[in-house]
């Protein structure tokens, strides 16, 4: 059997193991997007490639216990700002939820302790129980930052299952603090369904015989693999639920070889191995920021979000082919521009590369920017494009200079080298 391992509110949870006096009470971690890294407070950026998951940065500005409070999400006029990446049960009991605006949640719980995020005591106990369940478990498979899967299979008899992931569960928060649920199935899909059931600190085993019972009024949405598009699909069609899904077979297959295979992850026939490495296939960076109208203030910041993905880039040792920018405007408008090269990476060419996106994608110049995102992928490692010859020459030694400007800021911080555009 598969398993998968979820941490319960983990923000919260590991808030708590720091500060024990927040247990049984209202308490959730805000989120604002660090727009520090525009201005000359700028803290210095901790570089994050281990994890990933919802509101897991790849840059993330080092935890201060001088903002861990309401007041770090008050902006300059004293309105608070921000959201709600994760909050506790006692806090959703009163109708508080994630993404939920600060100043919202504060209303519908005004006792409501608000905390700030600390990245680096995440990862550290996510490491922690990554580590822990490698000891217990075979083959691990790290989804996210909080989220794990095992393969129990040879390993744990079917009917030890049940005794089995309770010890697990019991024996994670005794060893490393944090409360998880734990779900099994014959799949890995079928096990994170399971899981969800099984919320908060609980343990669920479907069985292959209880498949279609447990799977018949969970929304369809709730299935992993199916997003706006999917849904949007499955209602027109009047299928809402996994249930339906699964009794409407032919339907679903019709649509295409995604489907298909939807349709056989939904109804436990079809399973991924558990992958104990992963690679990373893209990576980016992004900043929701106040309205801006101004485009030469927008180009100089889109130039200091290039430096700090180009200092990634040059860290993870790679070589982008596909660099895409996006733009979020007022009045719920979007646009966005990508563009394939196949050269030797250069921290220069990289700059010239965001700047000409930005003037291509930013198509609604009468509304002002909300929102500004860079992402790189198709890295050469991972496809059968060959670089290009043209400009090589000149390529390699600016690559050159590339590689000692990273050394100096890997000795020195992000912020030691900028360039003009950028002041």
């Amino acid at each position: 059997m598969k398993i998968h391992i979820d941490i319960d509110c983990f923000f919260v949870s590991a808030t708590r193991i720091l500060h024990p006096e927040l247990e049984n009470k209202p308490v959730a971690i805000g989120g604002r997007s660090d727009t520090k890294i525009f201005n000359k407070d700028a803290k210095k950026q901790t570089v994050n490639f281990e994890n990933s998951g919802s509101f897991v940065p790849t840059f993330y500005k080092a935890y201060e216990e001088s903002d861990d409070d309401l007041d770090a999400f008050k902006d300059e006029n004293g309105k608070v700002r921000g959201i709600l990446t994760t909050s506790s049960y006692e806090a959703r009991a009163t109708g508080v939820k994630t993404t939920m605006r600060i100043d919202e949640a504060l209303r519908l719980c005004p006792n409501l302790i608000i905390k700030a995020p600390n990245m680096t005591h995440y990862q550290k106990l996510s490491h922690e129980l990554h580590e822990f369940l490698s000891s217990k478990i075979p083959l691990v498979e790290q989804a996210s930052i909080d989220e794990f899967y095992g393969d129990l299979s040879g390993w744990v008899e079917d009917q030890d299952i049940p005794n089995f992931i309770k010890e697990l569960k019991d024996e994670i928060k005794r060893v490393v603090k944090l409360p998880v649920s734990i779900g099994a199935a014959k799949t890995r899909y079928i096990a994170k369904l399971a899981t969800t059931a099984a919320k908060p600190f609980g343990c669920k085993i479907i069985q292959p015989s209880q498949l279609h019972d447990f799977i018949k009024e969970i929304p369809a949405a709730e299935f992993a693999g199916i997003g706006k598009s999917m849904k949007a699909r499955l209602n027109s069609a009047q299928i809402h639920t996994l249930g339906e899904l699964v009794h409407r077979r032919g339907t679903v297959e019709s649509w295409g070889p995604y489907a298909k295979d939807l349709y056989q992850r939904v109804s436990g026939l079809s399973d991924a191995p558990i992958q104990t490495q992963t690679k990373r296939k893209s990576i980016g960076i992004s900043r929701t920021i106040e309205p801006l109208f101004c485009r030469d203030e927008l180009k100089r910041r889109v130039h200091v979000l290039a430096r700090h993905l180009s200092f990634a880039i040059l860290k993870l040792e790679v070589i982008p082919t596909v660099f895409h920018l996006s733009i979020h405007y007022e009045m719920n408008q979007k646009s966005h521009k990508n563009i394939s090269l196949s050269e030797i990476f250069t921290e220069k060419k990289f700059h010239s590369i965001c700047i000409d996106l930005l003037e291509q994608a930013d198509i609604q110049k009468r509304l002002h920017v909300i929102r500004v995102s860079i992402n790189c992928s198709s890295f050469t490692r991972d496809s059968r494009k060959e670089l290009s010859l043209i400009g090589f020459n000149d390529d390699k030694k600016m690559q050159s200079l590339t590689k000692e400007s990273q050394k100096i800021r890997e000795k020195y911080g992000l912020d030691i080298l900028k360039w003009g555009s950028e002041l």
